[in-house]
């Protein structure tokens, strides 16, 4: 569009040069075919159909020299074009005076003058509108990774807080169990000691409620710290640590896909399993991988340890300590364990239903 606009600019600069022709008839035709030339060239702009239009009206001007005049939008057609040379067969004939009045000569002049300036300034206007582009995708593409940065340090800075909220859980579990449980142990055994020592009979039944309240304390005591401390178990956390552990001998990956609400005694029995598991690869496989895999569904919760070694009779025909630990773990928590193995590698596999 701009560049018609343009084109449309120059050849008001070219009429002035048609209209001093002598014959009436020859500067319409030329001028009206000049225009639907110059617009077929913008319509297959950056194709060899337009190339072939520009070189053969520039050479065409020295059949009818009446077609200088309109070179000015050939020029710019030209430099649009990024072929400027195709127009130099007009200008060689331009050289020539005697083609042209000399008011024709100085208009053609200073089309061609106008269209070499205005190109130079639209080149240099899309260039600048490139380099702002270019800024506004590269200012894009940050603002991006800053958002996306952002939401990484949000979740490492929420990782923390989750970790500090489970440090906190234990120690809290740890105070309760350490001092308040002790002296409830404590209390708890100096009222049974007071109820066997006793001679009165008006106290018996004031130290049995004391007995039974503190008994009731203390069940609630440990039920407590109980909970606590299974709240502060993280279970990708820990399963993660474990890896660690036998890294030097394994490359251990861990798909874990399952919500923060795990019960307590399920993750216990997780972690449990997945420390034999390693310590069984440990002892007993050749292989370099292992693979562990805990997800949730809707209805169980389901993990998966396999190692890419070579089982061997042993391991696939015989319950040892282990594997017996393993199992009576899941059986625990109502879950089911299998063990199997081959020359693919020895599988751990369990599940344990939700809502037991």
């Amino acid at each position: 569009m701009h560049r018609l606009t343009e084109k449309c600019a120059l050849l008001f600069i070219c009429l002035p040069a048609f209209a001093m022709s002598a014959e009436p008839a020859a500067p319409v035709i030329i001028l009206l075919a000049a225009v639907a030339v110059s617009t077929a060239v913008q319509l297959f702009s950056g194709k060899p159909a337009a190339w072939v239009m520009i070189a053969v009206i520039s050479a065409l001007c020295g059949f009818f020299p009446l077609i200088l005049c309109a070179i000015p939008m050939f020029f710019y057609d030209a430099l649009c074009e990024k072929k400027w040379w195709l127009i130099t067969p007009a200008a060689a004939f331009i050289a020539h005076p005697e083609q042209l009045q000399t008011g024709q000569y100085l208009t053609v002049s200073a089309g061609v003058a106008a269209a070499l300036i205005i190109y130079l300034r639209i080149s240099q206007l899309e260039k600048e509108v490139r380099t702002l582009r270019s800024l506004r995708d590269d200012i894009t593409g940050k603002n991006m990774q800053l958002s996306e940065q952002n939401l990484r340090l949000a979740a490492a800075q929420d990782n923390e807080v989750h970790i500090a909220t489970l440090k906190e859980r234990n120690r809290i579990a740890r105070e309760i169990h350490d001092n308040v449980g002790h002296l409830l142990t404590r209390s708890i055994l100096q009222t049974g000691a007071l109820q066997i020592i006793n001679k009165d009979e008006t106290l018996k039944e004031p130290l049995s409620d004391l007995k039974n309240t503190l008994d009731g304390a203390m069940t609630s005591i440990r039920a407590s710290v109980h909970d606590l401390h299974d709240d502060s178990i993280d279970l990708k956390r820990t399963i993660t640590e474990m890896t660690e552990s036998v890294s030097g001998k394994f490359d251990v990956t861990l798909n874990f896909d399952a919500g923060e609400h795990i019960p307590g005694e399920i993750k216990l029995c997780a972690a449990g399993i997945v420390k034999e598991g390693l310590s069984n690869a440990v002892k007993h496989s050749d292989g370099s991988r292992i693979d562990i895999v805990f997800r949730e569904h809707p209805g169980f919760y389901q993990l998966l340890i396999k190692d890419n070694g070579k089982a061997g009779t042993v391991r696939k025909n015989s319950r040892g300590i282990g594997l017996k630990n393993m199992e009576d773990r899941a059986e625990s928590v109502g879950g089911r364990i299998t063990f199997s193995g081959d020359s693919d590698g020895f599988r751990i596999f369990m599940t344990i239903p939700k809502g037991r």
